[in-house]
């Protein structure tokens, strides 16, 4: 049925697609989406260079749960400071 919600071999197969260079490329496009300069982003970057706040996070932690089904609560980020802090921490609750 079209539009119906993934099932459980469905949703494994989507967590088995959950890579570093994945998630790299997805926190790097949403990073982008909200105003980073592309030219910018490394793994060793700051979230504080970039500008990142809080609600920032909060609409990046969005789109990880949209695009890999991974959420990403306050006490999760809360003390993630570099972009490669963020990709390792949904590689690791995706896994």
């Amino acid at each position: 049925m079209a539009g119906s919600a993934p099932d459980k071999e469905e949703q494994n197969q989507m967590a088995t697609q959950v890579s570093s260079e994945n998630v790299e490329k997805v926190i790097f496009d949403g990073m982008v989406e909200l105003g980073t300069e592309r030219d910018e982003l490394s793994r060793e970057a700051t979230l504080e260079d970039l500008d990142v706040d809080s609600l920032d996070l909060v609409e990046l932690a969005q789109i990880v749960e949209d695009e890999f089904g991974v959420e990403l609560r306050g006490d999760d980020v809360k003390d993630v400071k570099t972009v490669g802090e963020v990709i390792n921490l949904v590689v690791s609750k995706a896994g």
